[in-house]
């Protein structure tokens, strides 16, 4: 009785220890990281979400921004991290499309994260340089078939955010416009507003103060129907460009492993305050609108979705492997 009662009793320990030890989470600061430089789109998400988890969960919370390498360099940082709660990842559809597609070196799948939630969606802005003197889609795409390979789009880097839009533009409207990417949305705008480059798909929170100050003009939204965020701006479909239909989204991942008691407090954490009516109005003032679901299995399901459109237009496009 005595050889099987004590090992019985250690798995019990070890059950309620686990337990309490979840229980106790959070102890210690956590850091949200994020694959994009300071002052982009992606903070303006980041931020003021990790502030407002802060409050709700009684420890820091930590935007730790790691640029470069098409955000691999961010996402193998989490892969590779401790599943413990305390290292986590704002990322988008990428993860599960273009990472997967492009990068070679890139060695992990997306069974090494743990979807958590989704935080918010939104249209992207096609802007061009307020020196182009263009006013409006159909002009761009005259314009772009009069001087083709003459005209360039900007983007954030190879199989990014803002460069497969830029792909599915150019398939869809056939026309000849060549890609430059940058290192960072927050770099390829400045391109376009100083006339280095022509256009972009940008997020609204990149685009708005450059289109305020004058140095570049908003021609449209990229999602099939027009956004609440923008209802004057017209949709790229509708200004002539048939079956055209591209969001972005940011949600919240962990590394595989991660307890399912830290996860659901992650969830619901996130959940709360994306709730309160102050955090809405700052995100929606950066042109992000807050989109939550019902549970982490959920956001996994939905992510993995909108993943697989993204792997189908990386391959699609031919880009490179790096």
């Amino acid at each position: 009785m005595r050889r099987w009662l004590i090992p019985v009793l250690g798995m019990i320990l070890a059950v309620a220890g686990g337990t309490a030890s979840a229980q106790s989470w959070p102890t210690k600061p956590i850091r949200l990281i994020i694959g994009f430089p300071p002052g982009g789109g992606a903070d303006t998400v980041a931020r003021p979400v990790a502030d407002a988890l802060s409050q709700e969960l009684g420890q820091p919370v930590i935007v730790d921004n790691k640029p470069g390498g098409g955000t691999t360099i961010a996402a193998t940082t989490v892969a590779t991290a401790a599943p413990d709660g305390y290292t986590l990842y704002m990322s988008n559809a990428s993860l599960y499309g273009s990472l997967q597609a492009i990068y070679k070196d890139f060695k992990h799948p997306i069974g090494d994260y743990r979807p958590i939630a989704l935080w918010v969606t939104g249209p992207m802005l096609l802007t061009v340089s307020a020196g182009l003197g263009v006013d409006s889609v159909p002009q761009l795409i005259a314009r772009a078939k009069a001087e083709p390979g003459r005209l360039n789009y900007a983007s954030s880097g190879v199989g990014g955010g803002t460069h497969l839009p830029g792909l599915m533009f150019t398939r869809l409207a056939g026309v000849d416009i060549q890609h430059v990417p940058y290192k960072g949305g927050a770099p390829a705008l400045a391109g376009v507003a100083s006339g280095e480059t022509q256009m972009s798909f940008a997020t609204p929170p990149s685009a708005l103060p450059l289109a305020k100050a004058g140095k570049l003009k908003v021609l449209a939204v990229t999602t099939g129907k027009r956004s609440p965020l923008f209802p004057d701006l017209p949709t790229i479909a509708e200004a002539g460009v048939a079956g055209y239909d591209y969001g972005f989204w940011y949600g919240l991942f962990a590394p595989a492993g991660t307890p399912d008691d830290v996860v659901r407090r992650l969830f619901e954490a996130s959940n709360k305050v994306l709730s309160q009516s102050a955090l809405k109005e700052k995100l929606a003032a950066s042109g992000n609108e807050v989109a939550t679901l019902e549970s982490p299995a959920a956001f996994a399901e939905w992510a993995a979705r909108s993943g697989r459109t993204e792997l189908e237009l990386t391959k699609a496009s031919g880009a490179a492997v790096q």
